[in-house]
């Protein structure tokens, strides 16, 4: 059995929004999905962006000090959770620097805690492309570190016309992609957590020969 299948029904996400602002549309869509996930009878942990900040990556810091706050709670956090959601705005065609700093720090921790996690990435945008590339490049580092991100991300577009007075979807066939996205996903990740195939071993090779000093996977 994985190390992080656990027995019963139960199935645990981690939802949170990758935007430092309290009223930003991605932390609306992170709180519709969490409600959707609730819905189908999944167990949702909700946390913040703010939780996880920490100071800049750096050698030297973690050696002299260790592991900030921010980096342990996003460790905790991962641990106890089976899948995780994020709603991440789009910066410059990229992720939030601040969220690729969290995945730097928690990184370093061993075990590594986001090997094998499976994950759903989604964003938020006033503009066209609803923040779409960002999730792109997003990507790399989770998979890089062996998270199982979910292919089918979900990005709106408009975002600032896109919510109803209930915090819903306004347009009824966005409602059910997005519902149909999450079930989805849900489904994915209670076969992996219940029903588990032995995982023999995981090779990351991008031109350079894995070692102690640049592996993430343990």
């Amino acid at each position: 059995m994985s190390s992080h299948a656990r027995e019963g029904a139960e199935v645990h996400f981690l939802v949170f929004s990758a935007s430092l602002r309290t009223e930003s549309l991605n932390t609306r869509l992170a709180a519709l999905a969490a409600n959707v996930l609730e819905s189908h009878g999944g167990h949702v942990h909700r946390a913040f962006m703010r939780d996880f900040d920490a100071p800049s990556f750096n050698g030297d810091d973690q050696a002299r000090d260790g592991y900030p706050s921010g980096a342990v709670e996003f460790r905790r956090q991962l641990e106890r959770c089976d899948a995780f959601v994020i709603s991440a705005p789009e910066y410059n065609a990229s992720m939030p620097g601040h969220l690729k700093n969290a995945i730097d720090w928690v990184s370093r921790f061993s075990p590594q805690p986001l090997n094998e996690r499976h994950g759903l990435l989604m964003s938020a945008s006033p503009s066209m492309s609803g923040g779409n590339r960002g999730l792109w490049a997003l990507r790399i580092p989770f998979e890089h570190l062996g998270a199982r991100i979910y292919p089918d991300m979900f990005s709106l577009a408009q975002a600032d016309q896109a919510f109803d007075n209930q915090g819903r979807l306004a347009n009824e066939e966005l409602n059910r992609r997005f519902d149909h996205n999450i079930e989805a996903f849900m489904s994915l990740v209670e076969a992996s957590v219940h029903y588990p195939c032995a995982k023999k071993a995981w090779v990351e090779f991008l031109g350079e020969q894995p070692a102690l000093s640049s592996d993430r996977v343990e």
